[in-house]
């Protein structure tokens, strides 16, 4: 298995990468699942008053899902040791989940009743006066079940996220409650009756 391993504002020693190969792949080898590809960010906070300056970001991709760890240490052998556990956790997640319900047969999650929302307002936090548009990302839209796209969610450890609903064809955005559970925004479709 090939890691890409790569520094931002800090270099990469041999140590380093030894450190990587050994932790992070010895937890990729337990699941042996292929293909499988595997890039690791070292890179260090400049901020003095942060007791762990040092970030590790891993990002595997296997068989078309992602799956994303950042861990901070108070050194980089810290970080990596946490980020390797981490990876180890998310892929027993992603085994149990993905490879072992497809190999099942598993029927759709169930579902919570739909929660009719008046206003999309209602679901986004108070605006702050310094609110400001500070990053564009460009996602593919590939299409999946909501059971996938839960999946996906804490595969990847956010709050949200952006899929195409292989059932209708639409674009649906599942989310993480405050209460607890996820919800599922989908568009109202009308239709005209002549």
């Amino acid at each position: 298995m090939d890691i890409t391993v790569s520094g931002r504002k800090t270099t990469v020693t041999d140590a380093l990468r030894a450190h990587v190969d050994e932790k992070i792949g010895a937890a990729l080898k337990v699941f042996d699942i292929e293909p499988m590809t595997v890039d690791v960010v070292l890179r260090y906070e400049k901020n003095p008053s942060n007791p762990q300056p040092a970030i590790v970001e891993v990002t595997v991709r296997v068989r078309g899902s992602v799956i994303r760890v950042a861990e901070h240490g108070g050194d980089m052998y810290a970080a990596i040791d946490q980020a390797a556990d981490k990876v180890t956790r998310q892929l027993r997640k992603y085994k149990t989940k993905v490879v072992d319900n497809r190999q099942q047969g598993a029927s759709a999650a169930e579902v919570m009743p739909a929660e009719h929302v008046e206003d999309l307002a209602d679901l986004l936090l108070p605006e702050e006066e310094d609110d400001l548009l500070v990053r564009e990302k460009i996602i593919d839209i590939t299409p999946m079940t909501e059971e996938q796209a839960l999946i996906q969610t804490d595969l990847l450890g956010h709050d949200f996220y952006v899929f195409e609903n292989a059932t209708t064809g639409l674009i649906n955005v599942v989310y993480h409650r405050k209460n607890g559970g996820y919800g599922i925004i989908k568009p109202k479709i009308e239709t005209l009756d002549e």
